[in-house]
Order: C-alpha cells, then sequence, then structure tokens
C-alpha cells in the first residue's frame, strides 16, 4: 500500500529584509500528528516536494502542550498553537493540503519565527505585575473572595501567545492600539489586592492613547483565543473603569 503524503506549504523569509516565497513540501502521514510534529520532520529531511535540498524551516517551540505560547503562527489562514493542531482536524477542512503562515502583526525573525516584544512592551506599559518587597518568607497574601477568584482564574491564563493580537483589525505597526491581551492582564492585577498599588497608574494608561478607546469592538480575539480567555468581557471592564476614573479625576479624586 502506497504510503500517505501530506502537502504542506510554508510561507518562508531568509531574514528580516529578505522577499518572502513559498515552499511546499512532502510529509509521511502519521496517526496523531500535530503541526510542530510535521515542522520536525520537515527539519530532520529539508526536501521539498520538488526534491529540491533546501534547509530546515526555523519555527518557535517549547512546552509542546498549549501552555508558553511560543509556537503560534497562521494554519491554513487563522491563528493557532501548533502543537494543538491536529494533522487530522486540519486535513478534515482541507483535505489537499496545509499552509504555514508567520504571525503578520509582528515583525519575521525567519520564516515562522516572529519578535513578540510589541506584546511584551504593552505589558510594561500596564505593569502587568504585582510589587513583592523581597524574595524573603512574606507570610500570608492578602484573602481573595471566591467569587474573585472564579473572575480572575481565566484572566490568569494568559500566555501572550499573540493569537488575539493577530486577530485584531486594530492592532498594527502604525497602531498605538496596546492590544486586548494587555487590557486583560490589567484588568487582572487590578482585580487582586496585591495590584491595588499600581491601579490608578494602569487605569491612566487604558484610558490614554492606544488604550481601550482604541478598541473597535469586533470581538475576533475571544474568537481565536487558545485558552477560551473572556476577552470581551475585559474590554467592557476597561471601559466601565476607565469612565470612572475619568470622572474621579475630574473631581480631583
Amino acid at each position: 500500500m502506497a504510503e500517505r503524503t501530506i502537502k504542506i506549504k510554508v510561507l518562508r523569509q531568509a531574514d528580516p529584509h529578505s522577499a518572502t516565497s513559498w515552499e511546499t513540501f512532502g510529509v509521511p502521514y502519521e496517526p496523531g500528528m500535530n503541526m510542530t510534529t510535521v515542522l520536525q520532520r520537515i527539519a530532520a529531511d529539508p526536501v521539498t516536494a520538488e526534491k529540491q535540498a533546501t534547509t530546515p524551516v526555523a519555527y518557535d517551540a517549547c512546552c509542546l502542550e498549549e501552555v508558553c505560547g511560543a509556537c503560534t503562527m497562521v494554519i491554513n489562514d487563522r491563528v493557532r498553537q501548533a502543537c494543538s493542531a491536529l494533522v487530522d482536524d486540519l486535513l478534515a477542512d482541507s483535505p489537499d493540503g496545509i499552509s504555514l503562515q508567520p504571525m503578520t502583526k509582528f515583525p519575521t525573525v525567519r520564516d515562522l519565527v516572529v519578535n513578540r516584544k510589541p506584546m511584551f512592551e504593552s505589558l510594561k506599559r500596564v505593569k502587568a505585575w504585582a510589587h513583592v518587597d523581597g524574595y524573603y518568607d512574606l507570610g500570608p497574601g492578602p484573602r481573595v473572595s471566591p467569587h474573585v477568584q472564579e473572575e480572575t482564574y481565566p484572566l490568569s491564563r494568559c500566555m501572550t501567545c499573540g493569537c488575539c493580537v493577530e486577530a485584531c483589525p486594530q492592532f498594527s505597526d502604525r497602531s498605538t492600539f496596546i492590544g486586548p491581551a494587555a487590557i486583560s492582564q490589567a484588568i487582572l492585577f487590578n482585580s487582586l489586592p496585591n495590584g491595588e498599588i499600581d491601579k490608578d497608574d494602569r487605569l491612566a494608561v487604558l484610558s490614554g492613547v492606544g488604550g481601550i478607546t482604541d478598541c473597535g469592538n469586533s470581538q475576533n480575539c475571544v474568537d481565536v483565543c487558545p485558552k477560551d480567555i473572556p476577552l470581551t468581557d475585559s474590554l467592557a471592564k476597561a471601559g466601565r473603569d476607565t469612565t470612572v476614573y475619568k470622572i474621579r479625576r475630574w473631581f480631583g479624586r
């Protein structure tokens, strides 16, 4: 019986300044494959479907269990994680083959590797962290009610993968919009007792240039989030909280 081969098209780019071009590979099918496995097979035998030797495809991967967010790429025109994108599911929707492209909202480093620095800069802007006074035993932290825990835990699942900003029409290198991930993380830390100290600083960023008013409410972000984070809830809360913040500032409070 002839071996089944999967057709894989990859948009390649040698470096940030090079032109892009497509290369097609034929990868032997294996049950249970994900796209990271496919890229490993290409790296082990970097020969195109036309039998031309080439270089291994560059890609990011780390945890292989949809926790780190490193392997985000555009697969069959939809942004997702390579480690959780199963070949059988992809072929069911696209039996002729699978296409791989880097995310478009970040600078390409090489092939499928991008520089997600803009996302981390946005997290810096909203101070997406909790202050600590050292690494010694600080004793028990402030109590958090079960209700707040239920609201904030889903937000803590963010892995800064970039799916939400890739799907967001307002986020680009020509826009100052910080994106839904950073806004949601600001809401997360503002909801926790140990984040109170910087609450107004975060709201100042969210109510300023590139903040919540730049959101176009397309709701693409919540559709593509691999962790099912209720991003639209965070965006709505950011709108309410910044309105209250501006009123307080108006009255000098």
